[in-house]
This record gives structure tokens, sequence and C-alpha cells, in this order.
């Protein structure tokens, strides 16, 4: 569980806590059964870390109103999570970034169909201490620092020839690189490395396809965003990334670098995760298993209230991520109106 996020939940909790009990029964806004009384059960959600705290705010507040509904919540990262829930295991996966190919066949041949609903924007936000000078670094300056051909370069000066090659800007300083970033068991880790252009441009320089995919391998990885954060705020020259969300929780603990993907250096926000002039801007996601729909009037209104105005609106605004635009609710409200109950 990340402690660090909180806090968070609770200056709006009783607001927002508000806010459901006066919409349950349903307004016609994907909130239909929500709050509905004398809910009992089981729900189960797991997987993505970054998309654990916006799932654990809708589950406190659908307790409020449903309080024998029993609701567990744990972020081991997207990956093991898709692969608790492709066996069966889980009623909710929580995910920052789409289901690949394997995870699918994987569900396909445990039997587990699924819908997913797209539930807020994030951007994945680099980062470094306060007394490091870097205030911007390109697509070309990530793969220098974090990209398979970095594997062994202990200094921020080593980079600097690679940044070259790579089309970076590179005039990195002679301090310690220290990396602490998301493992592969993260969504994160996936979204990064393609949100940044490091697999193909490895894929160009003839690194081995098992190798482009993948970040170097001598950085710390974590699957806890708050070890990420501690790390970047305990030396002066360190690097990671982590969600928006817990990188504005750092406050200035943290540095959040802009990153120039050809367009000029753009810093993460909530305006440009919104518009995806971020280059690392992404959309977060739950899968839910539809056979359990049929058979839980609980998951049901669990996934009605996630989908409600409060869901998509306040509480996603609440623990720090980017609501999406009416469009998009509607999509992912129709979908959900699809599945059969």
């Amino acid at each position: 569980m990340h402690t660090r996020k909180t806090w968070v939940f609770v200056a709006g909790f009783a607001m927002l806590a508000m806010v459901v009990t006066a919409c349950a029964g349903g307004d016609g806004d994907g909130g239909g059964s929500g709050g509905a009384s004398g809910l009992t059960g089981t729900i189960t959600i797991s997987g993505s870390s970054t998309v654990q705290p916006i799932s654990a705010l809708v589950a406190e507040l659908f307790n409020e109103t449903n309080p024998d509904v029993a609701i567990s919540v744990d972020g081991p990262g997207t990956g093991d999570g898709f692969a608790l829930f492709c066996a069966g295991e889980t009623d909710i996966s929580d995910a920052s970034r789409p289901i690949d190919p394997e995870e699918a066949d994987a569900c396909a041949t445990g039997g587990v169909e699924y819908v997913e609903l797209e539930v807020g924007f994030d951007g994945i936000t680099v980062m470094t201490n306060p007394a490091n000078p870097v205030e911007c670094l390109t697509t070309g300056d990530l793969y220098a620092l974090f990209g398979p051909e970095s594997e062994g370069f202990a200094s921020w000066v080593d980079a600097n020839a690679l940044a070259g090659e790579v089309g970076g800007t590179g005039g990195f300083a002679d301090q310690p690189l220290q990396i602490t970033a998301p493992g592969q068991e993260s969504g994160t880790y996936d979204a990064f490395i393609e949100l940044s252009g490091i697999a193909d441009l490895a894929v160009e320089r003839g690194v081995p396809e098992d190798q482009a995919e993948a970040l170097r391998k001598d950085y710390q990885a974590s699957p806890n965003d708050n070890v990420i954060i501690q790390a970047i705020e305990g030396s002066p020259s360190a690097l990671g990334f982590v969600g928006y969300a817990y990188a504005e929780e750092a406050g200035e603990g943290v540095k959040e670098v802009a990153v120039d993907a050809g367009s000029g250096c753009v810093a993460p926000g909530k305006d440009t995760i919104a518009d995806a002039s971020y280059p690392l801007s992404r959309s977060l996601y739950i899968y839910v298993n539809s056979a359990r729909v049929a058979e839980s009037p609980a998951l049901v209104a669990f996934v009605d209230t996630y989908l409600s105005d409060v869901g998509l609106s306040e509480v996603v605004t609440e623990v720090g991520y980017v609501p999406l635009p009416a469009d998009r609710i509607e999509v992912a409200r129709s979908a959900w109106e699809g599945v059969p109950a």
C-alpha cells in the first residue's frame, strides 16, 4: 500500500461522501446502482499502483453507503495484476496501460472475458532532485540515460556521447547518476519505454528486440512509488519517474523535468496531460470480469459508482490525475452498459 497517498483522500473525503450519498439510487450519469442499500459480498481489485489511489477512494466512498461489501484494493503493478485477473483471481484489474496480446491470450485461455474502461489521464513524470540543474530532457537524452545502451553509466557525463548520437542535448555534468524507477511488473515501466520512443530507437540502432523493449538493467527498480520519491529526495543528482499524482504530491521535494519530443520542452501539468502535448501522457484503465457482473450486484453497483460523475471527475481530480473529457466518458459508459448484468 502507498501510505504517501493516504492523506490526499482526507481533505475532500467528507464532501465526496456527501455527494455519493446524495446521488445514491441513480441519476442517469452512470451511477445507476451506486449506493444501493442492502448489498453484500466481496470485490477484489489488483494491478496498477498508479490507478490504485483512484480505486481505493472509490471503494471508500462506495462503502459509505454499502458498508457490508468487503473491497480489497492492491497495487503490485499492472503486469502482476493482469496475471491474477486472467487467472480468475480478481474481479477488477487496475491498469496504467492497455492489456497486451499475451495477457489477452492468457485471459482467453483462462476463460476470462472482460470489458476495458478508460477512467482518467496521467503523465509519466520524469523527476530529479531540486539541487540538479537539469530542467528539460529530450527523448534522445532519455534514451542515453535510461535506455539499454546506457547500462554501466555511473555518472551523468557518461551519457553525453550517446546522447549526441541519438539527437539528445547532452551537456550533462560529472555527477553520480543514481536512477530509481518502476520495475518490469509496472505498467508505468512499459508505458515509459513506449512513449519515450526508447524501444523504437534501440531497434534502429541494432539492439536485439528482446533487449530493446527494456530499460538498462543496472538501475534500482521498485514497485513502490514512495520508495522512488524518497530516492529522488535523498540524492542531489538522482533521476527517476512516477505517475504525475505521486510527483505532484511530493511537492518541493522533487523537481519535475520537462520533456522535448521535437516540439520544445513541455512540462507535465493537468492541461498538457489532458491535451497530450506532454509527450509522456497516457490513459488509465480498469478491466472488469464480465462473468462476475452477472453474479454480483455489488460489483455492478461499484462500477456504476466508479463511472459516475463523482468517480470520473471528483475522485480522479482529488487523487491528482486528469479527468476524461465528456466524449471519452460516454465511450466508457457505453462500453459498461453493453455488459449484460
